[in-house]
């Protein structure tokens, strides 16, 4: 049977960046085909991503800046809301401190996949069965998740 509804993808703030950067590769067709408003995708990333995304763009690549802020809007990305302090500090995940709000933006928003470029900061967090979606690299996502999607949706 054909899936109805749209495959929910958080994508982390790298794969953003990297799909700002540069008009080549898995990172901007996943940004690319978000742009296009496909029925069965749905993008969206953390509040925590953005700012992220701000500082690490201002700090390192600041002539892409109005790049960014330009094609943002384009993306029609959904933005989960900051966790909770509570939430952070009872996330007793072993990843990096950075990605725990990461991870429960993903968690909260309902994700079906996690897209980034930083899938080893995630793979105890998969192991512990904490969450419902997969993780995937931009290029797996676009090479290997993608198709059968687009199949599932087809039916």
């Amino acid at each position: 049977m054909a899936r109805k509804e749209a495959v929910r993808v958080f994508l982390d703030s790298n794969v953003i960046i990297s799909g700002i950067i540069s008009d080549k590769g898995a990172p901007r067709i996943i940004l690319d085909l978000l742009s296009l408003r496909l029925p069965f995708l749905a993008g969206f990333t953390g509040e925590y991503n953005l700012i992220e995304i701000e500082r690490n763009i201002h700090r390192k690549i600041p002539a892409a800046l109005p790049v960014y802020r330009e094609y943002l809007p384009r993306m029609n990305l959904d933005v989960v809301p900051l966790p909770s302090a509570e939430q952070v500090k009872k996330a007793k995940w072993k990843m990096p401190a950075k990605d725990i709000p990461v991870a429960l933006s993903a968690v909260n928003g309902k994700a079906d996949y996690l897209v980034t470029g930083d899938k080893k900061d995630f793979t105890t967090f998969r192991a512990k069965g904490i969450h419902r979606f997969k993780v995937a690299s931009p290029a797996q996502f676009v090479d290997d998740e993608l198709p059968r999607i687009i199949k599932d949706f087809a039916g």
